[in-house]
């Protein structure tokens, strides 16, 4: 089974012509909701693909046409629908990462594992990382002078914070 990651949510429809106000929720929107994209939705425990027809910004979502949704009526009934999709391929020599491959990574501090990264908050200037640490969720931003080493094939990854930011 391969993995797949959500990429967006239908918030509600938008308008006569059957458009859907989507919350985003990849870095890639030009991607996945380009024309002529099929996308696969899920609600209330069934799937729909769906094909993209036009899709466009608007208020900080995505309003989208879908090919399979004629009108004002159709386009209600895909309020709650969540899109997932496999993970994008990532440049190797990157220095990103999505999310997924950072969520259940062990945490080292001083050559002693602590704890694991348990979740990923996305906020308009950087990543948050959830870290179950010693039995309590801290945050650490997700920047370099915090986060100076990941190892995405040994599952790891490095924290030095300064003094006190795990004691929040």
């Amino acid at each position: 089974m391969t993995m797949k990651v959500q990429v967006g949510r239908v918030v509600k429809s938008h308008g006569i012509r059957g458009e859907a106000v989507v919350e985003v929720m990849t870095d890639s929107p030009e991607i996945r909701f380009a024309d002529g994209a099929e996308i696969t939705g899920t609600q209330a425990g069934k799937e729909r693909v769906l094909t993209v027809e036009s899709s466009r910004p608007h208020k900080g979502r995505l309003l989208v046409k879908f090919r399979e949704v004629p009108d004002r009526t159709e386009a209600e009934t895909l309020r709650g629908m969540k899109f997932f999709a496999a993970p994008l391929e990532r440049d190797e020599d990157s220095d990103e990462f999505y999310d997924h491959e950072l969520i259940g990574l062990k945490v080292i501090l001083d050559n002693v594992q602590v704890g694991e990264v348990t979740g990923v908050m996305d906020t308009p200037n950087r990543k948050i990382l959830e870290i179950d640490y010693e039995g309590r969720e801290v945050l650490v931003p997700f920047v370099m002078d915090f986060v100076p080493e990941i190892d995405l094939d040994k599952g790891l990854m490095t924290i030095t914070p300064p003094e006190g930011l795990l004691d929040v």
